[in-house]
């Protein structure tokens, strides 16, 4: 679900835990900060069930490939674990609530962030008639990004509307006086905008799908 949605469930299921004689163990796997795991946490633990914190990171999985990574921390994380034997990879990071959202924050800052500026840099480009030129230019000397672009600009178009409240929770993991919190407030615009052009013209969407295609192109 959209990280945003991640509070309104917990309240939801620690409405119906509360009324359980044997409680689950709750495991909430949303790209939410800090902050907003651990209020997940008390509203979990009033329901009086464990609680773990996890972040997922990695692709979906695909017939024949492998589990994304899910990375748990908390008292109970090591609980979890026996999902190993039923083909999840479950990773323990050793700390409390919060560990493993710290982790997923910041992986997620670096990634998705490259595709923001990535993305938004090749609609610029690509509208001042320099695509071209840009390509041929991370290709000499940036391949690894260009490498990278071609699988996220693609990629990233329907999963835009997702990431506007990641990156939100991104920039309320790097705290309010933070300098560079803003840049994650700006990522989530950009987000916002391109999953608008998504549902409507796709006019950007069409843009960064060229220059992905092209960038294969020119491998062949």
């Amino acid at each position: 679900m959209p990280p945003g949605e991640a509070v309104a469930l917990a309240e939801r299921l620690a409405a119906l835990i509360i009324r359980r004689e044997k409680k689950p163990v709750v495991v909430d796997c949303n790209a939410v900060n800090v902050d907003t795991v651990q209020r997940i946490a008390e509203i979990i633990g009033w329901a009086q069930a464990p609680f773990v914190d996890a972040g997922i990171i990695g692709f979906p999985p695909q017939p024949g490939g492998k589990s994304p990574a899910f990375y748990m921390s908390g008292e109970y994380a090591k609980d979890v674990a026996v999902l190993n034997d039923l083909g999840l990879d479950v990773r323990i990071v050793e700390g409390p609530v919060g560990a493993a959202s710290a982790l997923k924050m910041s992986y997620a800052g670096i990634v998705k962030g490259l595709a923001g500026i990535g993305s938004a840099m090749v609609i610029a480009a690509t509208k001042a008639g320099a695509a071209e030129a840009l390509r041929d230019e991370l290709a000499l000397s940036q391949p690894a990004i260009l490498a990278r672009l071609e699988i996220a600009l693609p990629d990233m178009i329907p999963k835009a509307y997702r990431w506007v409240a990641e990156m939100r929770e991104i920039s309320g993991f790097l705290g309010p006086d933070h300098p560079a919190t803003q840049i994650y407030e700006g990522f989530a615009r950009w987000f916002e905008h391109l999953a608008e052009d998504a549902k409507g013209e796709a006019a950007d969407a069409e843009l960064l799908k060229a220059f992905a295609a092209r960038i294969a192109q020119k491998k062949s």
